[in-house]
């Protein structure tokens, strides 16, 4: 009988719409990793909690489609599968524009810039300009961290009304990242009221050790966070006090420009 892979207690219920193979189909592409970026077929049901014989059908489909390739005992996916992310990519008008503000800004003040988008319980990356290699593991677009011990992560969250913050946290894995990490979900539902009140965060370790990040959110039309831009550095090098009297002003006027920019492209796109 088909394995099949754990789901959330909270996961919608599968309704009629519910197409299954093609569900089997992303779990297989998910299973791929920078733990995982190679895999036999064993590795590859394993880790999609399906058996060998649906696993390799999938594989092959994707490997007829161009998105994987095999050498006969290992899989990988192939450059084609980006194909699935810039689809998204293409089809917000805010990425277009953005790489030249965030750009400047991290001239500006010699710190890496990232923006994200919220997803669940999680910050996706969709544009990141690097400078220094902060964090232990390197980011890139499409990487995910948890929201509730982020900057980004806690203005995203602070666009939402309460329930919504404390829905997000109780379904949040609050695992400590560090001895500074704030865990308790009501202690962090009041500093997401904090960050709504300010209109800004600022995360001082809480993520890594040494790394210090303070996010703002970009705005559409409505006055809705479609996306939170941050700037981040070492804690050896910047002060909570600094990063506010230093940077803080740089990043809202990029923030703002990048907003006005994804407000005009709308407008240009409705026809207005």
């Amino acid at each position: 009988m088909a394995q099949t892979a754990a789901r959330p207690a909270d996961a919608p219920v599968p309704g009629d719409g519910y197409v299954q193979s093609f569900a089997r189909g992303l779990g297989v592409i998910r299973s791929f990793s920078a733990e995982a970026p190679a895999q036999t077929l064993t590795s590859v049901a394993e880790r999609s909690g399906l058996t060998r014989a649906g696993a390799r059908r999938i594989l092959l489909t994707l490997q007829t489609l161009g998105y994987v390739e095999s050498d006969g005992k290992l899989f990988r996916l192939t450059p084609r599968i980006l194909e699935l992310g810039m689809a998204y990519l293409s089809s917000m008008p805010l990425w277009h524009l953005a790489g030249p503000a965030m750009e400047r800004l991290s001239e500006q003040l010699g710190e890496s810039c990232s923006a994200a988008v919220l997803d669940g319980t999680d910050i996706v990356y969709v544009m990141r300009v690097h400078t220094h290699q902060i964090l232990s593991v390197n980011l890139g677009v499409g990487s995910r961290l948890p929201a509730f011990c982020t900057s980004m992560g806690r203005v995203l969250l602070a666009d939402l009304d309460d329930a919504g913050v404390q829905d997000g946290l109780r379904a949040s894995d609050r695992q400590p990242r560090t001895r500074h990490t704030l865990t308790d979900a009501g202690a962090l539902l009041a500093e997401v009221k904090k960050v709504r009140s300010q209109g800004w965060a600022l995360v001082d370790q809480e993520l890594e050790d040494g790394l210090i990040s303070m996010a703002v959110p970009v705005r559409d039309g409505s006055g809705r966070a479609v996306a939170a831009l941050n700037v981040s550095g070492h804690a050896s090098r910047h002060s909570p006090t600094q990063m506010r009297r230093l940077m803080l002003p740089a990043l809202q006027a990029a923030a703002l420009d990048m907003s006005q920019l994804l407000q005009g492209q709308v407008r240009r796109g409705d026809g207005r």
